[in-house]
């Protein structure tokens, strides 16, 4: 159960950064969900001491949030860096 959560957190905060950033482009906006994607499994799995199954704490959850929005933040100055 907490790993589908990670997921659909992870998911949704990428593509809230996308709408938020205003990125227009399809490979733009897919980046951006799996940079969450993967920020929220890393960090909210890390906090739920690697349980991929099973209950979910509050502390997992926002470690999942907090987790998404720092790696999509990363890898939007990377990309905006290296870009310009």
């Amino acid at each position: 159960m907490s790993l589908l959560c990670f997921i659909f957190i992870g998911s949704l905060i990428g593509w809230l950064a996308a709408i938020l950033t205003r990125t227009e482009n399809v490979p733009g906006i897919r980046r951006d969900i799996g940079f969450g994607l993967v920020g929220a499994l890393i960090s909210g799995l890390f906090a739920n001491n690697w349980a991929f199954l099973g209950g979910l704490s509050w502390t997992a959850l926002g470690a999942s949030i907090v987790g998404a929005v720092v790696l999509v933040a990363i890898s939007k100055l990377m990309l905006d860096r290296t870009s310009a």
